[in-house]
């Protein structure tokens, strides 16, 4: 059921306002035209679950700084 699926997904969401906006984002990058859009959105929710959406890094934060400074 799919409210099993978002609250499954929100373990690493803060909040669900942030959940609608990176489900949206997932959904249209793995959406196949061949397919439901529900059963993207499932795969998305369920994706979610299993991994950290929000893609934390385990590097320091110093390092992160000067990464951004280069891509700018």
């Amino acid at each position: 059921m799919r409210s099993q699926l978002i609250f499954g997904a929100l373990t690493h969401v803060r909040n669900r306002y942030e959940l609608c906006q990176l489900a949206s984002k997932a959904a249209r990058k793995l959406h196949k035209p061949t397919t439901r859009l529900q059963d993207t959105m499932n795969d998305v929710l369920v994706r979610f679950h299993k991994a950290n959406p929000m893609g934390e890094t385990s590097l320091p934060v110093e390092q992160l700084r000067k990464q951004e400074r280069r891509a700018a």
